[in-house]
Order: structure tokens, then sequence, then C-alpha cells
């Protein structure tokens, strides 16, 4: 059996024929200039409009997150500025296939040096240059083809209109050669509790229709697997469904220690679909989904509106709002910024307030009205507070607004190690975000698939973040959560749990293994795995550490 790896996306596995995307048309290398480039820029203008035209109509029949990225590359594909670059580059002779290349490279260019949140949309917007591409010349777009068995796509990358025409009812797993933990491949997989291993190196060679078994667990991809790997996979997977039919009601430990299980959502059709389900809140509401994708900043009342829904939706369930985190790495349209040589490390989430201060006052305003025509208590919480100063200027201002209960994201290691400091500032709770306290902790670039072994949150620099947010919870009677995708993973959750943190946010589809495996493990047993985790010195070491102490039945999860 050959065997790859990557970095797996949650913790399910799957077994099916792959599917092998082909590569998509490429100009042709010696492509003649258009010979009237005024009617070849027409023509390349109708294709893009023709790419943009059916991003939307798959983004009206998908719905929710998919719905929004589909969206959003449907205006990369009506970008003016992009459409002027390939009139530029007709104009100067270059063919009209060529043309389009070049000129999406140049803008892809420009996305990589923004930031990791722009960078992760290169993606999508050369899968508008190869559909448009296509269209210049004849060939038919790419695309997931008809899938006839149960299925694991392969591909160098998946594009926001592939994953929407996923067939749901065959897919049981995805490989990318590219991507990242926080690419759109990852978020709709998680979404859908899809087993994904993005950044596979080979995965373009494996043959198609070949049987493979992939485990996003141990981000391994098993070529022709055998008997043996293929019923435990089986078994694994029967097992997720029987607790996704059986398991339910609030997450509690075996001896009756609560822990709040909690959805991450991002759009208003996310947190109604959520709501339905058996969670006990939200523990992220990334509001930033409002903002990102507008020319005008949305005003009071439009975010009050969305706000009370949420809230109505879930009642007297906890529903946790994170206010804007956008900035350097996520620009926004209406708000002018300098260019930073490190945007992740710039003028982003609260920092963001500094120089556009009504944009926080408008949303803290807007929340707290959604407060009052709801006649619920929503719980506020600001992104990249560092200091002591930023968490009390931030409760202050949204108790100003009329909110009561206030907290902070731990995002970088200076609010994890004073977290007892941001608690006493006047903050009422803390959740940690463990993909961006793990890029901080470790300083590594989250796109950067080289570095994936530090991204992992298991790495024991990182648990030890958690644990000192945690004990400073404790020590203050605080709530701690983690609304990071790390609380997806049920043998982490219980070591999350072993270091102080009281609640998990996490992809809904994550939430019966999660609590089925609370059940089966008592709080002492949780922190004897955190502290075996913390005595490990690699991340392989911490989750074997905590393995050897898990319930069998965890590791089945």
């Amino acid at each position: 059996m050959r065997e790859l790896t990557g970095v797996g996306v949650g913790t399910g596995a799957a077994v099916g024929a792959a599917v092998v995307l082909a590569p998509a048309a490429r100009p042709p290398a010696d492509e003649p200039a258009a010979t009237d480039p005024a009617t070849a820029g027409a023509d390349v203008r109708a294709a893009f409009d023709a790419v943009a035209d059916a991003l939307r109509a798959r983004a009206d029949r998908a719905g929710g997150t998919t719905a929004d990225v589909l969206r959003a590359t449907a205006l990369m594909a009506a970008d003016p500025g992009l459409l002027a670059e390939v009139d530029r580059r007709l104009g100067l002779g270059t063919g009209p296939a060529t043309a389009v290349d070049e000129a999406v490279e140049t803008f892809c260019d420009l996305l990589a040096a923004s930031g990791p949140y722009l960078a992760e949309r290169v993606t999508d917007l050369r899968d508008v240059r190869d559909r448009v591409v296509a269209r210049v010349l004849g060939l038919p777009e790419p695309g997931v083809p008809d899938l006839t068995g149960p299925s694991v796509v392969v591909a160098r990358d998946l594009a926001p209109a592939d994953t929407a025409a996923l067939d749901l009812t065959r897919v049981v797993g995805i490989v990318t050669e590219l991507g990242g933990p926080t690419s759109h491949t990852a978020i709709i997989a998680a979404q859908f509790d899809i087993p994904c291993v993005v950044r596979v190196a080979g995965a373009l060679d494996l043959p198609d229709g070949a049987e493979l078994a992939l485990d996003a667990r141990a981000g391994t991809v098993t070529l022709h697997p055998g008997v043996e790997l293929r019923s435990a996979v089986g078994a694994r997977r029967a097992a997720r469904a029987e607790l996704a039919r059986s398991a339910g009601g609030p997450g509690r430990t075996a001896d009756g220690v609560a822990v709040q299980l909690l959805a991450n959502v991002g759009t208003l059709e996310d947190a109604e679909r959520a709501a339905a389900l058996d969670v006990e809140g939200v523990g992220l509401f990334r509001t930033e989904v409002l903002f990102l994708e507008r020319t005008t900043a949305p005003t009071l009342e439009e975010q009050a509106e969305v706000y009370a829904r949420v809230l109505r939706a879930f009642g007297e369930r906890k529903v946790v709002v994170r206010t804007l985190d956008a900035g350097a790495d996520k620009p926004l349209a209406f708000v002018e910024a300098a260019a930073e040589e490190n945007p992740a490390l710039g003028v982003r989430g609260l920092r963001t307030a500094r120089r556009h201060p009504a944009l926080l006052d408008t949303q803290l305003g807007a929340l707290a009205a959604a407060a009052r025509a709801s006649g619920t208590q929503p719980w506020v919480m600001a992104p990249m507070v560092a200091t002591a100063q930023e968490a009390a200027g931030f409760a202050a201002r949204a108790r100003a607004a009329g909110l009561n209960r206030v907290g902070a994201m731990v995002e970088v290691p200076a609010a994890a190690l004073r977290a007892p400091q941001l608690l006493a500032a006047g903050l009422d709770f803390v959740s940690v975000g463990t993909n961006d306290l793990t890029q901080y902790a470790m300083a590594a670039d989250r796109l950067a698939g080289d570095l994936a072994e530090l991204l992992d949150p298991w790495q024991p620099a990182v648990l030890q973040l958690v644990g000192l947010t945690g004990s400073a919870g404790a020590a203050r009677g605080a709530p701690v959560g983690v609304c990071g995708e790390a609380a997806r993973d049920p043998l982490l959750a219980l070591v999350l749990v072993g270091l102080g943190v009281t609640s998990l946010s996490m992809a809904p589809a994550a939430v019966p293994a999660v609590r089925s495996a609370l059940a089966r493990t008592d709080a002492a047993t949780c922190r004897a795995m955190a502290a075996a985790a913390l005595a490990a010195d690699s991340p392989a070491g911490a989750r074997d550490a905590a393995a050897g102490l898990a319930d069998p039945g965890v590791l089945a999860l």
C-alpha cells in the first residue's frame, strides 16, 4: 500500500474511488494577437459575464457559506480593474486567452501579497480564469464529472464552483495538492463533515478510479488499502453515523461537568440552520461576512436586523458575537487603509477601530438594538486583543452601548500570557482562537504548506498558552471558550477541557462526536490527558500521550 501524507481537516475517514480532476485548459503557447482588439475585448467580456452569471446561479442553488463564497467569486469575474487589464494587454498585441491569463496572474500576485485571507482567494480567481479561458478557446468549462459511486475527489485545489457542484450523496472525501486548513475547501468540507486532506504532495499522480482510504485525523491517503484498513474505516464511519442519530443533549463529562457545545457560524443562513440542530448556542458568529463584500458600510439598522434574526433563532441559548475582524489582511472596500509590509501583524481586528472608531461603535449599537428587539442578551467579544488596556477600552465601549456580557478573543501569545490582567480589566469571558494563536505562537504562516507541522494545534507550546488562559479563567470564575476548529477533534477537545476550557465551538456536524468523547471521559482524566500532552516534546508525542489515557471508544470517533 502506498501512503501519501498532508494536512487533515477534521477527524473523519472514508474509502472511495479516486476521481482525479483533469488540469484546466491553458492558453496556446503561440497564441496570435487578435486581429481586432476591440472585438476580442467584447468577446472576452462576454465570457467573463457568462462565468459570473453561472456562478451567481450556482450560489442561488447552493445557499449558506457556499453561496457566499460563490457570490464573492462572481464579483471577481466582474472586477472592472481586471477587465481593464485584459483590454490593455489585448491592445499591446497579446492573444485573447493569454491576455486573460496574464491579467489574472497580475491580480493573483496582489492578493498573495495582501495577507492570508486574501491570499486564499487566489484559488477562486484562478478558477474564474480557467473558466473564462475555456470559453474563449471554445472548450468545455473545467469541473467535477458526474459521480457514479462513493468517490474521493482529488484535485490540485477545488474552486468554489466545484465544491458547490459536489454530489454530497456520493462524495466521501476530498484530497488536494494545494489549499490549507483555512481555505474554502477546508471550510466547506468542515461544514458538511466530509473527511479532507490538503497539501498532499503527489496527489495528482494517483490513478483515476483507484481505491483510496483517507484518514483526516492522521492526514494520510492510502492507495489500494487492504482489508484490515478498509474494515477499520468502515467501523469509524458507522460509529460516527450512530452518534449523529443517537447522541444528544448538553455536553458533559462522564462525571457531570458541563462543557457547552456550540456552533461556529458566518452568515444568517448558517445560524438559522445551526439553530435547528442539537447545539447549545453559538460560540463564534463571524460578523465580518456582513462587511467584506460590500462597497459601502452596512448601516446600524441593517446590521441590527441581521443580528436580531440570529438572536431570535437561538432564543435563550448563548450567542457569542465577534465584532468586525477586518483590516489589513481583510480589507474593506469602503475603508481607506495604507498598504502594510506584513498585514497579518498589522492594523486588523480591534486595531481597525483605532483608525475608524465609528465602525466599532455602530456595530456595538446595532448589537444592542438587536438585543432589545429580540429580548435576549448576546455575548460580544473583540478580535486581536493583545493588552489589558485594549481589553479595558473595548469593555467600556461595549458596556456604554448597553451590552453586559463582554469578552475578547485570545489569538496572540500576549493575550494568553496576560489573561489574568485582561479579565481583571473588565472582561467577563475569553475565547481562544486556535488557528491564529497557533500561527502567532509558532511564527508560521497559515498558508505555508512546508510548515504544516508547526501549525498543528497539538503543538505543546500552543497547548501551554491555552492552559494559561484556562487557569486565568478558573481563578476568576470566568468562562473560557475555544472557537477554533481544534475544538472539533474529539481527543483534542478532552485535552482542552483538561486545560480549563469550559465551552467548545465548532462546525455543527462535529458536535455529536465531541459530545460522545466527553460522555466517555471524566474531568480528572481530561486533566491527566492535558498534563501528559503538555509534557510531550512534539505534536505527535502530545497526541499519543493523550490517546494513551483515552477510552478506546474515543479513538474510534
